[in-house]
């Protein structure tokens, strides 16, 4: 008996467990630490995103007077956009995680003279905590794709809905379609020997597969949902101004190479660079392929 329970075979281990909480944790840290980056390359961000934006505010029926939730805000660019529509007569609360991020917000209403603006620190995942029905309008630009529970954060953007409102999200399509960022993350994640994102993971094309935007908000309770595709690339002079704006605003990719020495990490973006140099023609400079989705629905 003695002999069989020493030669047992080990019992096989668990698999590997995604951890929310830490993520929430390391996501906020990723933004304290990338909010002056963020603010900074706003006017890219501008550029890059502005489309996009007008397509999820249009669809979310962001007009004079409205009342509108911006959830995981930024540093506010959008929310200024959506503050401007709504006018003077309008409200606009930007929520983020990232407390320093916010005061980038709230300084840039100051400074666009625009007193229409509230920010608040809070989780995505926690609107729940807000009045029921006190917004008629709802909007995220690429925020949702990284909350751990999107179900929990989308039944609470809903119950802070009017009957009737509406929320519209800004999202990643598939990596396919945004090599500009898949391309870094593929390398990263090849160096570090990373595993494969666990079913169900956050990350940046978590809603990108065909229909999974659309299914996503069904499920949550949202109604007359539509999905729209944008073309969105990312337009700078050179690869090496995209690497630049990718390592200094990116957190997530500098969470993935967490584990790389700092020899590792520059030879990383070197070769992040050398890959990202097909996009760049003499005519053109850099232009990084990229598609967004907007998503709608109604409360």
């Amino acid at each position: 008996m003695t002999e069989a329970l020493v030669s047992a075979p080990a019992a096989p281990a668990a698999p590997a467990v995604f951890d929310a909480e830490k993520f929430r944790q390391t996501t906020r840290a990723q933004w304290e630490n990338a909010a002056e980056a963020w603010d900074r390359w706003g006017p890219l961000l501008a550029r890059w995103l502005g489309p996009a934006t007008e397509a999820m505010l249009d669809m979310a029926a962001v007009g004079p007077g409205a009342r509108v939730l911006d959830v995981a805000a930024g540093a506010g660019e959008q929310t200024l956009v959506a503050a401007r529509r709504v006018g003077a007569t309008g409200h606009v609360l930007a929520t983020d995680i990232s407390p320093t991020i916010l005061r980038h917000a709230r300084q840039a209403a100051e400074q666009a003279g625009l007193s229409n603006v509230e920010t608040r620190e809070l989780d995505g995942e926690c609107h729940d905590l807000l009045p029921g029905g006190s917004f008629d309008a709802a909007v995220s630009r690429v925020g949702l794709i990284y909350f751990p529970d999107q179900q929990r954060a989308l039944a609470g953007i809903r119950h802070a809905l009017k009957p009737g409102g509406r929320f519209a999200a800004v999202v990643y399509s598939t990596a396919e379609r945004n090599p500009f960022f898949a391309v870094p993350v593929g390398i990263i994640r090849r160096r570090a020997q990373l595993p494969p994102p666990l079913p169900g993971q956050p990350g940046p094309f978590s809603l990108g597969g065909e229909g999974v935007l659309a299914t996503v908000l069904e499920q949550a309770g949202f109604r007359d949902v539509e999905v729209r595709k944008v073309d969105s690339p990312v337009r700078l002079p050179t690869a090496t101004e995209c690497v630049r704006f990718e390592r200094e605003s990116f957190g997530a990719l500098h969470q993935m190479m967490a584990s790389l020495s700092d020899d590792e990490r520059t030879d990383t973006w070197r070769e992040i660079e050398e890959a990202l140099h097909r996009f760049e023609t003499p005519a053109e400079g850099f232009v990084g392929p990229c598609e967004m989705l907007v998503g709608a629905g109604t409360r």
